[in-house]
Parts: structure tokens; C-alpha cells; sequence
């Protein structure tokens, strides 16, 4: 055990050294930061929920916030990336809104005419088009930002404007729907969710897997010869995600399908309707475990490969990264394309929530998602972010706002507070950079 504590603390101060709380940080290397915005996100939960009068923080609200964000929190993961990089993007509404509009015509106007309607492979063939779409349409704006030089967010400006003005001359402005009903799934509702059963196999299912990446991280230092934390320290991470992921699951099934629906069930697989009535949990929704998926390739992306080590070498020193062999320019392309890819899966997400697509899907969309990044701690000097404060930044942008919907606040007063805590992230952010010089 002594040996281990050493071990932990051999290229810096001892553990014996500082307070308790400051020992407890450095054995367990939690960000502070990222603390931080779980403890604001908290204040934020408690707050809504005394004001709302107990509405907030119900099975039904949280698992709704959790559907709600999946769309921002999907692109707000690329988002890191191109801001890491010392860009910006402020077509992703506009990106989204196109990939929402040309995936709906697909399924809707296209795809029956060759394949039928119910067709099985509906849902996929729309899915890559949309994919093909946005990945188009961002390799296209990357290649005006890398080779012609023109700054990203001029470029990106442009691209709000005229990827907007391609979706209303889609349809001339005309709403498309219904979806088809697989691609619907991926919207969440009734027959986009898991159930109980399933929820609680992928909560078990995801805490083997955070457990085995402790284990495996604590064998990979030991083998290269770094530091290593504490052996109570591991053992803490891993009941403390256990219990968070767990929870969630609990929390997902507390929530029930209406009354109308489980009878409408009922009725479809000749299921008895008892008298107290028919409780059939919701479970996690699909679009949430998109976002997970999503979430853990990104980080996989920007920690573990060599395009995401050239990310944050251009995001720190551009010239530097140059002059080191890296093609800076093709990096960049490859950021744009990533980030006009993760915003047709946001807008898959959002056109099976909406089961149409709309003129008006993505609007404002891309100040959402850059405030999240900012939020989660992303540096807008460049070189410096993670997809996981992203994420959690995304969830308290959408907090913010179910949390004032379900206040009565109204909807200019709500812009007003979005817009204030985007000014508060950048300025705390600002500090923290002064400080850690």
C-alpha cells in the first residue's frame, strides 16, 4: 500500500502534503473543473425544483431533459474538436436543418417510389444519405477554411445562411412527414426506448466496462512506469460511476408509459388490462444511448488516436504543428467533415423526435452547441477541451431551459439568462487560464 501511495506521487508533491480535501483531488485525479459544473448542475436541478414546486426532478422531466439533449450534446462532441483547433462553426443549425430536410424527402418522397413504404431498409439507406450529406457539405467548408484561406467564421457565416436557404428550396418551405417507423426509434418516445430489462443489462453491461478501463488504465501505468493512484482510489471511482450509472438506469424506468399507450399495447398483444393498470417502464431512450455511443467514439478519437493528438498540437502551437510534419490543412478538412457528419446524426435524432422535417429545425442550434462546448470547459484560445465537460455542458444548457419552461419564465428573458451564462463560462474560463500561467 505504502509503495503504491509513492508511487502515485513520485514526479510531484507528496500526498502526505495539503489538506485533506486537496490529498483526496490528487489521489483520485478528478477534475476540479469538471466538479465544478456537476456541483453547478446540481445547484441548477435543486434551484428549478423548488421553484417549479417538485416538477423538476421527476422520473418524467429528467428522462425527458435527457432526450431533449441528445442532439446538442452529439454535436457539441465535434464542436470541441474545431474550437480545440482555434475555429468555429456557426453553420451546424443550418448544416442540421439541410440533413433533416434531405433525410425526410429520402424516406418520405424518394425511397417509396423505388422500394415501397415499411420498406426494412428504409431507415438505413436515409441514415447514410443524410451521412454522406453532412460529411459533404463539411468537407466542403474545410477545404474553403484550409486551402483558400478564407478565416472559418466567415466561411461558416456564409454557410448558416446559405445551407438555410437550400433547405426552404427543398420543399419550398413545405414541412415532410410522417417518418418512416424504424427511423422513428431513434426519436425516443414509447418504441424508442429499451424497457427495463434491457436498461438494466446496459447499466450492468456499462459498469463492467468503466470498471475494466480502471483496471486496464491502472495495468497500462504500472507497465510504462507512471504514476498510479491509490488502490482506495480506484475502488472509489469505481463504486462512485457504478452508482451514478445505476441510478440513471433506476431513474428511467420510474418513468411509465401514459395510460392511453400501455392500453393501445395492451390491446395489440391481447395483454389482460388489470384494474390497477398496466405500468410498463420507459427504460433509456435510443437517442440517449446515440449520444453515449457517440460520446465514447469522440473521446476515443480525441485521446486515444493520432488524428486527435494532431488536433491538439495544431489547437496549441499551429506553426509548431506545421513545422513537426503534421498536414495541417487535411486535419482541418477531416474536423469539418467529423462535424457535418455528427450533425446529421443530431438531425436523424431530431427529425424521428419531431417525425417530420421542418424549415425551422436547427435554428439557433449552433449557439447551443457552441455555448456547451465553452461551457464544458473548451477554450476558445485553442489546444485545450474534453467531450465529456461538452456533454455535461450541454446537459445544463438544456437544464437552463426546461427548468424556465417549466417556471412560466418567458421566452425573451430566457435568451437573456442563456446568454449571460455563456458570457459567465467565458469569463471564468478566461480566469482559470490567468491562473494556471
Amino acid at each position: 500500500m505504502a509503495e503504491m501511495v509513492k508511487s502515485t506521487t513520485s514526479s510531484g508533491p507528496t500526498v502526505a502534503e495539503g489538506n485533506l480535501v486537496s490529498r483526496f483531488f490528487r489521489a483520485t485525479e478528478i477534475d476540479t473543473r469538471l466538479l465544478g459544473m456537476i456541483g453547478a448542475l446540481v445547484i441548477i436541478w435543486i434551484g428549478f425544483h423548488i421553484i417549479t414546486g417538485g416538477l423538476f426532478l421527476t422520473p418524467r422531466n429528467l428522462w425527458n431533459l435527457s432526450v431533449q439533449t441528445t442532439d446538442i450534446a452529439v454535436m457539441t462532441t465535434g464542436m470541441v474538436l474545431i474550437i480545440v483547433t482555434r475555429n468555429i462553426d456557426l453553420s451546424v443549425g443550418s448544416v442540421l436543418g439541410l440533413c433533416a430536410m434531405i433525410m425526410g424527402v429520402t424516406q418520405a418522397k424518394i425511397l417509396p417510389e423505388f422500394i415501397g413504404f415499411d420498406s426494412p431498409f428504409t431507415w438505413i439507406i436515409t441514415l447514410i444519405v443524410g451521412l454522406l450529406a453532412g460529411a459533404l457539405i463539411g468537407t466542403f467548408q474545410g477545404l474553403i477554411i484550409a486551402f483558400l484561406n478564407v478565416p472559418s467564421f466567415i466561411v461558416t457565416l456564409g454557410g448558416l445562411l446559405v445551407w438555410r436557404g437550400v433547405t426552404w428550396l427543398v420543399t419550398s418551405g413545405q414541412t415532410v412527414a410522417p417518418m418512416d417507423q424504424t427511423f422513428r426509434i431513434m426519436g425516443g418516445g414509447a418504441e424508442g426506448s429499451i424497457g427495463a430489462t434491457w436498461s438494466w443489462i446496459v447499466g450492468v453491461l456499462a459498469c463492467l466496462f468503466v470498471i475494466g478501463s480502471i483496471l486496464n488504465s491502472r495495468r497500462q501505468r504500472k507497465r510504462f512506469g507512471f504514476p498510479r493512484r491509490p488502490i482506495w482510489a480506484e475502488y472509489f471511482l469505481s463504486a462512485l460511476s457504478c452508482v451514478l450509472i445505476l441510478g440513471a438506469v433506476w431513474i428511467a424506468n420510474s418513468y411509465y408509459w401514459p395510460i392511453n399507450i400501455a392500453k393501445k399495447y395492451a390491446e395489440t398483444n391481447n395483454i389482460p388490462w388489470p384494474e390497477t393498470g398496466l405500468d410498463i417502464p420507459y427504460g433509456i431512450a435510443v437517442p440517449v444511448l446515440i449520444a453515449i455511443v457517440v460520446g465514447i467514439m469522440m473521446t476515443f478519437i480525441a485521446t486515444r488516436l493520432r488524428f486527435g493528438r494532431y488536433v491538439f498540437a495544431i489547437g496549441g502551437n499551429p506553426e509548431a504543428a506545421e513545422l513537426a510534419g503534421i498536414k495541417t490543412r487535411w486535419v482541418t478538412v477531416r474536423i469539418f467533415a467529423l462535424m457535418g457528419m455528427l450533425a446529421a446524426v443530431a438531425a436523424a435524432i431530431s427529425t424521428a423526435r419531431l417525425n417530420a422535417a421542418t424549415n425551422a429545425q436547427g435554428t439557433l442550434d449552433e449557439l447551443y452547441t457552441i455555448a456547451a462546448a465553452v461551457i464544458g470547459g473548451t477554450s476558445l484560445a485553442g489546444g485545450t477541451g474534453t467531450i465529456a465537460g461538452a456533454m455535461l455542458g450541454a446537459l445544463v444548457m438544456q437544464s437552463l431551459q426546461s427548468g424556465m419552461v417549466l417556471a412560466h419564465v418567458d421566452t425573451p428573458l430566457q435568451s437573456v439568462v442563456v446568454g449571460a451564462v455563456l458570457v459567465v463560462a467565458v469569463w471564468l474560463d478566461t480566469v482559470y487560464r490567468s491562473r494556471a500561467k
